[in-house]
């Protein structure tokens, strides 16, 4: 999975995602310019994004310490190697090693969620930044694996001890241009493990796929007091 999932963004199918979530990055951790921000990737994997998103802020004149954890140490292998300005340990979501209070940014992309250690780890005030996947993610690749395909479930916005800020979304439409590149976009999702052995047969004779890909990425406060909630 790790080395499917580094092949395949690295092809670049999901650099709009990226483009679009540095920007905001950059846009809402300006009026800290001239002060050192502390970063924390949780969930980082093989570090695609946390490398992006640590270059874009540095490129803006935002100083910071990124860190990123994972529970694979494979995934943090490849992490290291792509950029040593950037801390990478082995620890759980759910129990991080990092100090009450002490971040001012922490990235949650596609990864599981931890509303109490998240809320520990990040000083009143400070950002969170989640992407998850929008109800019509991959629906073609979908409908290629399953007889009857699903849409993603997207869950309410209200987060315990969190105000929304600010909602994007990115959606559109890649050409996936080889065998190769549909292979390891369908071994680095769960329906790798979900999907019989007729749907893996059907998905192993495409040569191209068209699929939309959907994506929104949510920002967060962490409450100072009881600030009036963003609406979406």
């Amino acid at each position: 999975m790790v080395r499917a999932r580094q092949e395949f963004l690295n092809a670049g199918y999901y650099q709009p995602l990226c483009r679009a979530l540095c920007m905001a990055l950059i846009r809402l951790c300006a009026s800290q310019k001239g002060q050192c921000i502390h970063v924390l990737d949780a969930g980082c994997g093989e570090g695609y994004y946390t490398t992006q998103i640590a270059q874009a802020l540095w490129q803006a004149d935002i100083m910071a310490e990124i860190s990123g954890v994972d529970i694979s140490k494979f995934a943090l292998d490849k992490a290291a190697r792509k950029n040593s300005q950037i801390t990478y340990a082995v620890a759980s979501i759910f129990h991080l090693p990092v100090a009450d209070q002490s971040l001012d940014l922490l990235l949650n992309l596609f990864a599981p969620y931890c509303n109490e250690e998240f809320a520990r780890v990040l000083r009143p005030g400070g950002l969170m930044a989640l992407v998850i996947p929008g109800e019509a993610h991959l629906w073609e690749l979908k409908q290629t694996v399953y007889d009857q395909p699903y849409r993603n479930t997207v869950k309410g916005y209200e987060l315990d001890g969190f105000t929304l800020q600010e909602k994007q979304e990115v959606s559109t439409v890649i050409h996936l241009r080889s065998q190769k590149d549909i292979d390891n976009l369908f071994k680095m999702t769960p329906y790798y493990y979900k999907t019989s052995e007729q749907g893996y047969r059907r998905i192993s004779q495409l040569d191209t796929l068209d699929t939309q890909i959907q994506f929104e990425s949510l920002f967060y406060r962490k409450n100072i007091n009881n600030p009036e909630p963003f609406q979406v």
